[in-house]
Parts: structure tokens; sequence; C-alpha cells
């Protein structure tokens, strides 16, 4: 599989779905460490005392969350066609991960963080909610929407960039659409957003559909 010396860097796109929801970032990392070990990948280490593998994963998921479309650079010692890291890849992988994609980017192009702008989410409702809309069109009314974090107050209004109300595939439950802003030092929680619509987040499914890179 591997072609050459030179270093490389690619980026992986995948899935992380209900068999992994409660996995938290940590864990999600050290589950990569061992799939890229028993891929047999060339993945570069880190210098030092204890050594870590060169992972970028964007955006953390926070725990019991699901993604469509999770975005991650891992840094190789040599180069490696992506397919053949797709092909040994897969089998490695544990129940709840799957890969989509896997292309190669440049070694020295900006971190993921820098590139990623916004998420959008869809997030389904155990029950339903009366004048759901009416309740969405208020809450992009207010021109600011006052919450506290870790001890901390913030706006969460300049963070929402969009919020509609659907229907189910089936028509049976409703669901919410969110655009929030994912930058670093501002970006918008799911959670939060729930809460400020008086709708209990953690009866909820929350689903992260994409990455937004600029």
């Amino acid at each position: 599989m591997i072609e050459n010396s030179k270093p490389m860097r690619i980026r992986i796109v995948f899935s992380k779905l209900d068999q992994m929801r409660f996995t938290g970032h940590l864990d999600l990392l050290k589950t990569w460490e061992r799939s890229f070990r028993r891929a047999d990948l060339p993945v570069t280490y880190s210098q030092g005392y204890n050594p870590r593998p060169r992972i970028n994963i964007g955006a953390t998921l926070p725990l019991g969350f699901t993604g469509e479309s999770e975005l991650m650079d891992i840094w190789l010692d040599t180069r490696c066609p992506p397919a053949g890291v797709l092909e040994s890849l897969i089998p490695s992988l544990p129940p709840g991960i799957v890969v989509k994609s896997i292309q190669e980017v440049e070694t020295d192009s900006p971190s993921l963080q820098r590139l990623i702008s916004g998420s959008d989410y869809i997030v389904t409702l155990p029950d339903f909610v009366n004048e759901l809309p009416l309740r969405l069109m208020d809450l992009l009314r207010e021109k600011e929407i006052w919450r506290e974090r870790r001890g901390k107050s913030y706006d969460l209004r300049p963070l929402i960039l969009d919020l509609s109300g659907i229907r189910s595939n089936d028509n049976s439950t409703q669901q919410i659409k969110m655009r929030l802003l994912t930058r670093e030092g501002a970006t918008g929680r799911p959670d939060e957003v729930l809460s400020s619509l008086n709708i209990e987040p953690h009866r909820t499914r929350i689903h992260r559909l994409r990455l937004i890179i600029n």
C-alpha cells in the first residue's frame, strides 16, 4: 500500500452512529488510534515523553449526539493511496463508525478548526410541540438570547444562522433543522437552542448532518 517515504495528510469523512452515540471525544480518539494500529497505517506520532498519533477531529461532537459527515485529518509518515487506506481501515473499525470518503489534502493547509464555519443539525422531537413554527420564528426575531455556559453568560442569538420545522420522512414526528455558527470560541450548541425553545434537550435525538467548510 505504501507508495514512497514522503509524509502526507489525509482527510476522512465518517459517520458516528447510534452504537457510538455515548462515546466521548477522548474515547473516540482512542478508538481511532486502535483502528489505525489494526489497519497497520504509518500514522505520524508527536515527539516527547508521551507520543500521540497526529489526529485532528474537526468540531468535537458532544456526548449523546450522532453525526453524518464528521471530519478528521490524520498525518502519515509515508504516502499511501487513499483507496488503500480505506481498504485497510474498513475491517478495523468498530460498529457505529462508518468511513464515507478519504482524500489527500496539503500537509500545510489550515487546521479543520480554522476551516469550519458552521454546522447543520436535525433534531427529532419525542413529543408533538404545539405551534412549533411560531416558536422558531419568535426565537429568530429575538435580538439577544442570553445563556450561561461554564459559569459565563453569552449571547446565543448571533450563533443561530437558521431554524426551520419539518416533519420526519414518515410524517410521524416533528423535527427541527438548525444551522449554527461553528468557530473557535463561537460555537452554537443545539441543546442550548432547544432549551431556549423550552424543549428538554435530553429527550430529543440530535444528529449533525454536516460541517460547513469555508
